[in-house]
């Protein structure tokens, strides 16, 4: 992203979202792999951190987890 990187965009959204009461989902998706990279993305706003290259099945299981958090009460069923 030009003149942005993600960690200062899903900082923009999350303020923007809070205003709302809403929490949009975001997955960390880098090359940045040591814990101090996964803990600057959870700070950030992030709610998972994967490291490249990531495994499909491992990508998929955290995008229904995260699908699973964000849905309202009524529509888990």
């Amino acid at each position: 992203m030009p003149g942005e990187d993600g960690y200062s965009f899903v900082r923009k959204m999350r303020a923007l979202s809070r205003d709302r009461g809403e929490e949009v989902p975001a997955i960390a998706l880098t090359a940045l792999a040591g814990e101090d990279d996964r803990q600057r993305a959870l700070d950030a706003g992030f709610q998972m951190h994967l490291a490249k290259p990531v495994e499909i099945d491992l990508l998929l299981e955290a995008i229904v987890e995260l699908s699973k958090r964000s849905a309202p009460d009524h529509a888990l069923g």
